[in-house]
């Protein structure tokens, strides 16, 4: 499994996640689980050191920060991804910078390309193994595809061997 580091969205962005979520799977897509925690993956690696806490604990005086959650995108081939983009802004994609500055010597072996600085496409995962008759569907759920203005108040390390999060505090 993987390690990340991650952004956590105010209580009701994640709420309008989760209804997102919930809408999608009433409508037999495959959703994460409401379980799980919504949030915007800015680094993964196959393993992070938890050492790295402590130095992310620096940037935490940015946030909360702006976020506009935007349009629905496809992420891979048939099974395909669904997820909605999380609009780049310049604090965003400096955050995510300073993120990699901070965890590249904590990385084994090192980050995964497409969370590399200039690669990152931030998102939030609606739906996995989407198949193409499912996604014109997917995308006439209103949930899916208005705007949600919010902030991303948090940061964790997630430890996908265990399946736990880290809260950076």
């Amino acid at each position: 499994m993987v390690h990340s580091i991650e952004l956590l969205l105010d209580v009701d962005t994640e709420s309008a996640i989760r209804h997102g979520w919930k809408a999608l799977s009433d409508a037999g897509l495959r959703s994460p689980s409401l379980s799980s925690r919504p949030h915007v993956t800015m680094i993964v690696a196959d393993g992070i050191s938890p050492d790295v806490d402590d130095k992310l604990a620096a940037v935490l005086h940015r946030l909360p920060l702006p976020c506009v959650i935007g349009a629905p995108m496809v992420f891979g081939r048939s099974p395909f991804v669904l997820v909605r983009s999380v609009v780049p802004s310049m604090e965003l994609l400096q955050l995510q910078a300073d993120v990699n500055r901070i965890c590249v010597t904590y990385l084994t072996p090192a980050a995964a390309p497409n969370t590399a600085v200039g690669q990152w496409t931030p998102h939030v995962t609606l739906a996995r193994r989407v198949d193409a008759s499912q996604l014109s569907r997917a995308l006439t759920i209103r949930s899916t595809t208005r705007d949600i203005r919010g902030s991303v108040v948090g940061l964790r390390r997630w430890d996908g061997n265990k399946r736990v999060e880290h809260l950076i505090s």
